[in-house]
């Protein structure tokens, strides 16, 4: 019996019945995107062609560095000259500006901005479930939804490459993206608005769905990684980046360049820091519901310190602020805050609604995940600089969990790749006509193999925008810091 496709593996997950589908197909949303698909066909999606005049690479990622803390500029660009994928995460802005050039469908949708395979990962939702979700939405924006698909399957064929996967293993896991988001296209098209909008990915339902019938070996060690995820809970937080200071409080302890006391930076008193701290940790409680008012009012703020994560984020400014409760000087809380820029995708399309950017990524975190942090909200400070600047607030950690990337075996890429594909259909389809995209896509091999031609003619742009980046290191153009050890290319999360 022959080995099935990439794209029959995925049809396999598709129960949508005849008569729902045939109620979809008679919608005007379902003609719409068979009129899409008329004047902008699937395979023009798969031509790439860098344009004439397209810009320098280069001088993209430096113009985009102008607002960024100079001194940890260097170290974004160690962390990003690791490896072409990780040159790729630190690259969302070129990518836009490639994107935003070409014709596109106009079909829609809050977009992630930024929807690479390492922005994808599980978390705890309020009821203490584990999920699976996009992870990441600094970039987030309304535009159209093969933005969000090209940037997805890019990265899957750019890791692949660094993990030394063949043509045919790359070409298998794009494939399982592109058709898996056909397949949940096309099943969210046949639901109800609610219904569409409750669904989710738990943890019990990776192996269950999308991992039945592997290795018992590989499901153990997925299980083991479920609970390393559930472990890493705020109390770790406070454990690893804090200790008790000379009058018995907690202080955050100071790992520079990577984790630095805010009084460290700016020759202030503790007490001062403290006092500023509160005050915008006060505006902050104003964005959120009165019953999260309550519970996080009971907190106060006992120090911050500047915290670098990520590859791309490196340079703006992310804070973590340790908190203890009024009462109780043992009930500790750790919360990640984290500068909040325009959106890459506002060179190429229409600017945000909100008039404040941490709004912008709490609004469309909240559209595109099943279910969200309660305790994002956001704010805006003064910075050492004396110039305001817009943040949104989170958790630090919560059930924080991912993929390890770098030891991933085929099999269990095949099972990530299938996850993300879904997750992405999902994410889409709450805000998206997504009987318009679900036309437009179709349920055929040809929106897959336009993902296919994508996928490597771009993987080749960023190697070429790689080998540029390297050499504009090597020559002195741009400086690349020596003062941590190699970061993982496949590391994700905070």
């Amino acid at each position: 019996m022959a080995k099935p496709t990439p794209a029959r593996t995925a049809a396999k997950d598709s129960t949508i019945p005849t008569d729902a589908a045939a109620r979809v197909r008679a919608t005007a949303s379902w003609q719409a995107g068979r009129e899409v698909r008329a004047a902008l066909p699937r395979e023009e999606l798969g031509a790439w062609t860098p344009a004439p005049d397209r810009a320098d690479p280069v001088d993209l990622l430096v113009a985009q560095e102008v607002d960024r803390l100079p001194d940890l500029v260097p170290l974004r660009h160690e962390r990003m000259a690791v490896s072409p994928f990780t040159f790729y995460r630190g690259a969302a802005t070129i990518m836009a500006r490639d994107l935003g050039g070409r014709p596109t469908t106009g079909l829609t949708c809050q977009l992630a901005g930024d929807a690479h395979l390492a922005n994808f990962g599980g978390f705890a939702t309020a009821e203490r479930s584990l999920i699976f979700d996009l992870n990441d939405f600094d970039e987030t924006l309304p535009g159209p939804f093969e933005w969000d698909v090209q940037r997805l399957v890019a990265s899957f064929e750019i890791a692949g490459r660094h993990r030394g996967f063949s043509p045919k293993q790359r070409r298998t896991l794009v494939a399982l993206v592109a058709t898996t988001y056909a397949t949940a296209m096309a099943e969210f098209a046949a639901m109800g608005r609610l219904d569409v909008w409750f669904q989710r990915i738990q943890a019990e339902d990776i192996v269950s769905r999308w991992a039945s019938g592997t290795d018992p070996a590989r499901v153990e060690a997925f299980q083991r990684r479920l609970a390393k995820g559930r472990a890493k809970t705020n109390a770790r937080a406070v454990s690893r980046y804090s200790q008790p200071g000379p009058d018995g409080e907690l202080r955050i302890v100071s790992q520079p360049p990577v984790l630095v006391p805010a009084s460290e930076l700016s020759g202030l008193d503790e007490q001062a820091v403290r006092d500023h701290a509160q005050h915008v940790y006060d505006e902050y409680l104003q964005t959120l519901g009165d019953d999260r008012r309550v519970l996080l009012g009971g907190y106060r703020i006992v120090d911050v310190a500047r915290k670098v994560v990520g590859v791309g984020s490196v340079g703006t400014r992310c804070w973590i602020a340790l908190l203890v409760a009024r009462n109780d000087p043992h009930d500790d809380l750790v919360l990640q805050v984290k500068q909040a820029t325009a959106s890459v995708l506002e060179d190429v399309t229409e600017p945000s609604q909100y008039g404040h950017q941490g709004q912008r990524v709490v609004e469309g975190q909240r559209l595109m995940q099943a279910a969200s942090d309660p305790l994002l909200g956001w704010t805006r400070a003064q910075g050492l600089d004396g110039q305001w600047h817009d943040f949104y607030l989170r958790q630090m950690w919560d059930w924080k969990t991912s993929a390890d990337l770098e030891t991933l075996d085929l099999v269990g890429f095949e099972v990530y790749a299938r996850i993300c594909g879904w997750t992405l259909a999902r994410a889409h389809a709450r805000s998206g006509d997504r009987r318009a995209i679900s036309a437009y896509v179709g349920g055929g091999p040809t929106f897959t193999r336009a993902m296919l031609a994508f996928a490597e003619a771009y993987a080749e742009q960023n190697q070429r925008d790689y080998e540029a980046f390297m050499a504009a290191i090597a020559s002195g153009r741009i400086e690349a810091s020596h003062s941590e050890g190699a970061a993982s290319p496949m590391e994700v999360g905070p």
